[in-house]
């Protein structure tokens, strides 16, 4: 696991370089010299917090105004018959 680190305009010019650098490690984006953020990749973060890669039901959960949706689907009608074996 290798660092990088992108000045503030380096990582605006370049955001696509920065990404393929997060595949490695950490990527730090300075702001005048000094570190303000960190760049990883997704399952670095996972690993990092101790979590597993979020479920659908997950990300749907964590959409704003989602709670309290009335969801009542119809009933399908669904009709079936004996299969005719020769």
């Amino acid at each position: 696991m290798s660092v990088h680190t992108f000045s503030s305009r380096d990582f605006t010019r370049d955001v696509s370089a920065a990404k393929r650098a997060a595949v490695d490690g950490p990527v730090f984006i300075t702001d005048r010299g000094r570190p303000a953020f960190a760049l990883l990749a997704i399952d670095d973060y996972y690993r990092m917090v101790d979590h597993n890669e979020p479920t659908f039901l997950d990300l749907m959960d964590g959409i704003p105004g989602g709670t309290y949706v009335e969801f009542n689907p119809p009933r399908a009608a669904i009709h079936t018959r004996s299969a005719e074996l020769e």
